[in-house]
């Protein structure tokens, strides 16, 4: 029996797993820094209050309870050492037939050391506990300062990136404003706080169509967000968000959703590595100068799709086709048989606005929607992506609450004691 080690616990590395699961020919050790796994695209519902963070994960263990072939292991990748066909983690080493990178992206400041200090990202789960947090935190800042420019400080959100999570954020604070907000925190009225989405291109969602970036600007635009194109975020210092026109904003708290990076790894060439630090991989995603290492998913930059030339959008549908690819392939390499090339098969965006409001262009028919319609079907794909049954009946059963209350009782700011983050 073969070795596969899968290096991280996203879409594609869980959907290679579960494709191989009690499966004769391989083993499959799983490997993340993490003992659960996370729905990404929901992460900034936690971050809102509006999603506990139970209900978008689930811990590997009780994921691969009765997978007979496939292990966990919790540690943080270290270095690889292709010579020897091991990898050394933080908590010791393990040997490989097969090691296959599914690590995902980060958080991409693009050098500004005071974004990444100041900032609040939204890439992990942790990120969103610390975001509910640290919001929530500042509304009770705001209803005890007494200067009143203070107070706007306190309660003006930036949010950086008008991609899906920018919007997405952008359109729940807008709500949050309109139905919560003022209610919980009776002292804000009058406050003139603001809501800012900040991108760089001249219009939101820039990879959808032209209709749904305009559905997206005016829907938003009338829920009082203030959207600012064709700018950059230059520096965050002092309470105060520079913009590339030379335009600040005074606010205490900025969201950055602006840009993501993969990861380089020890023990990988730099000829390994193509634009964003992703692995340069060939149509069956091996990665380039290697024998037995794969990468899938936003790690890896593929230019073989004859329809992606460039290389795949880094989003969900791209990773857990990819994962079931390669684990097709890994079938059809332990019978000695030729292997499947990947072909992406783009099957269209969706982003959520707000309620009722959201848009969606599919593909195969080319199609558009915009409003109730489509806000249906952000609602049932995303239920239907995530990982487990008991996660589907929570979220939407917070979902419903929300939906008919236009409120949320998860409004909690919990947080780790100063003496057990020493221990």
């Amino acid at each position: 029996m073969k070795e596969i080690i899968i290096i991280g616990g996203g879409f594609a590395g869980i959907n290679l797993a579960l494709k191989l699961e009690n499966n004769s020919y391989y083993h499959i050790t799983f490997v993340d820094k993490n003992n659960y796994n996370f729905f990404p695209p929901l992460i900034y519902q936690v971050a809102t209050a509006f999603l506990e963070p139970s209900s978008i994960s689930y811990p590997f263990r009780k994921l691969f309870r009765n997978k007979k072939n496939i292990g966990f292991r919790l540690g943080e990748l270290q270095k690889v050492v292709p010579a020897e066909n091991k990898i050394i983690l933080d908590n010791g080493e393990l040997h490989y037939d097969y090691l296959v990178f599914a690590t995902g992206a980060e958080t991409n400041y693009f050098g500004m050391e005071n974004v990444k200090r100041n900032a609040i990202p939204m890439k992990t789960l942790n990120d969103a506990i610390e975001m509910r947090n640290m919001i929530l935190q500042r509304m009770e800042q705001a209803t005890i300062a007494n200067d009143l420019a203070e107070r706007k400080k306190l309660s003006t959100i930036v949010i950086a990136g008008g991609g899906p999570t920018g919007v997405e954020v952008s359109g729940m604070f807008a709500e949050m404003r309109k139905n919560i907000i003022l209610k919980d925190y009776p002292e804000l009225r009058g406050t003139g706080s603001q809501i800012y989405l900040v991108d760089g291109g001249t219009a939101l969602l820039s990879p959808m169509s032209v209709q749904s970036q305009k559905d997206t600007y005016d829907a938003l635009s009338k829920m009082g967000v203030i959207i600012k194109l064709d700018m950059h975020v230059n520096d965050f210092v002092n309470d105060t968000v520079i913009l590339s026109n030379g335009e600040t904003i005074e606010t205490k708290t900025m969201i950055w959703a602006a840009g993501i990076t993969a990861k380089t790894f020890e023990g990988i060439p730099a000829e390994c590595y193509g634009r964003g630090k992703r692995m340069l991989v060939d149509e069956f995603n091996k990665v380039k100068n290697t024998e037995n290492i794969f990468a899938i998913g936003d790690t890896c930059l593929q230019t073989t799709d004859k329809n992606f030339p460039n290389g795949h959008p880094q989003v969900a549908q791209v990773a857990i086709q990819q994962g079931r690819a390669l684990a097709k392939n890994f079938l059809l390499l332990a019978k000695n048989k030729p292997l499947d090339p990947f072909a992406y098969n783009d099957k269209g965006s969706l982003a959520i606005i707000g309620r009722n409001k959201a848009v969606a262009d599919l593909a195969k028919p080319k199609l558009h929607f915009k409003g109730f319609i489509a806000w249906f079907m952000w609602l049932f794909i995303h239920l239907l992506f995530l990982i487990t049954y008991r996660n589907r009946v929570k979220t939407f059963y917070n979902w419903m609450i929300a939906y008919f209350s236009k409120d949320q009782s998860l409004r909690m700011i919990i947080r780790p004691s100063e003496d057990m983050d020493k221990k």
